[in-house]
C-alpha cells in the first residue's frame, strides 16, 4: 500500500465514512450506467430509465457532498438534480 497512493486514498476515504463512500460508489455506478445506456442506444435511448438513473445518482452525490462540506459539489449536484428532475417530469407528464 505504501507504493500505491491511490489505493491509500481510497482506503482512507472509506475508513473516514463508510456510508458516504458506499453512496458515492453507487452514485458513480449509476452515472456510468446512464452514460453507457445513452451511448449504446442512440438515436433512440430509453430516456425515462436514463433520467431516473441520473437523478438518483445526482441526489446521492449531493448528499455525499453535503457530508463532505463541499459547497461547489453540493451546488453542482443540487442544480443537476433540479434540472434533470424537471426533464424527468416532462417525460412522465
Amino acid at each position: 500500500m505504501k507504493n500505491c497512493p491511490v489505493l491509500k486514498f481510497i482506503l482512507t476515504d472509506f475508513k473516514s465514512n463508510p456510508l458516504r463512500f458506499t453512496v458515492e460508489v453507487v452514485a458513480w455506478a449509476l452515472s456510468i450506467a446512464a452514460s453507457g445506456i445513452m451511448a449504446f442506444t442512440v438515436p433512440n435511448p430509453p430516456l425515462l430509465l436514463v433520467y431516473i438513473l441520473w437523478v438518483v445518482g445526482c441526489s446521492m452525490y449531493a448528499w455525499a457532498s453535503w457530508t463532505r462540506g463541499s459547497f461547489g459539489m453540493l451546488a453542482n449536484y443540487l442544480l443537476l438534480t433540479a434540472i434533470d428532475t424537471y426533464g424527468l417530469i416532462q417525460i412522465i407528464g
